[in-house]
């Protein structure tokens, strides 16, 4: 199940109209639980019905490294000519160099300032434009497609699935929770709101009358 089927995701999906409801499943006890646990379900009342679902490596690929740390790393490649000073200092030296042993070299600490610098000093807006720009055009080093193609089929279906029998689906994952709702709804069916991770500080202002965060 956990190969890659690429698929051009919709902002919503059809209810399958075949008899059978994840027709990438393979035929066994997966498949056969899954099918009997939503039978089960039509007795439980439809507010009560909620699925959770984690992203990197359950929804879309992980490897060879996260997809959010693919964005920050091609985020200080197209900022690099406004910071002349990066290409002398870790880690973004090594981020520019492509040199991977490097930028993980720098442990936690260097990770955590390559995400800052990448996912702040803008709107959330902002933000969202810009992930939504990378993750339409920026492709898969092994795959050669966008990463928002780079999902797994059965779980679009099996997320179809249950919505089509009057499930709510959630996202909660360690990703960030902005860059994760950026494509969350146009990929997986699931609105903003219904998408949880990890977040930052977010600063709440007034600019001239209009409020941003």
């Amino acid at each position: 199940m956990r190969r890659a089927f690429f698929l051009l995701a919709l902002a919503v999906f059809p209810v399958w109209a075949q008899t059978d409801p994840l027709p990438s499943w393979s035929d066994g006890p997966a498949k056969q639980a899954i099918v009997k646990f939503v039978a089960d379900s039509r007795s439980i009342p439809p507010a009560e019905r909620i699925a959770v679902f984690d992203n990197d490596g359950t929804l879309w690929a992980e490897q060879p490294i996260y997809f959010q740390l693919a964005f920050a790393l091609d985020r200080i490649k197209a900022e690099a000519g406004k910071h002349p000073e990066w290409k002398t200092t870790e880690p973004y030296k090594s981020v520019l160099a492509g040199d991977m042993k490097g930028v993980m070299a720098g442990g936690e600490k260097g990770l955590v300032q390559i995400m800052a610098t990448t996912h702040s000093g803008m709107t959330t807006d902002e933000f969202q434009k810009i992930v939504g720009d990378w993750t339409a055009t920026a492709l898969h080093p092994r795959f050669k497609k966008p990463y928002i193609e780079c999902v797994y089929a059965p779980m679009i279906e099996l997320m179809s699935y249950l919505r089509a029998n009057g499930f709510k689906t959630f996202i909660v994952s360690g990703g960030g929770v902005e860059f994760m709702r950026a494509f969350a709804e146009k990929v997986y069916g699931i609105p903003p709101e219904q998408v949880i991770g990890s977040s930052g500080v977010v600063k709440y202002e007034m600019r001239n009358g209009t409020p941003f965060s």
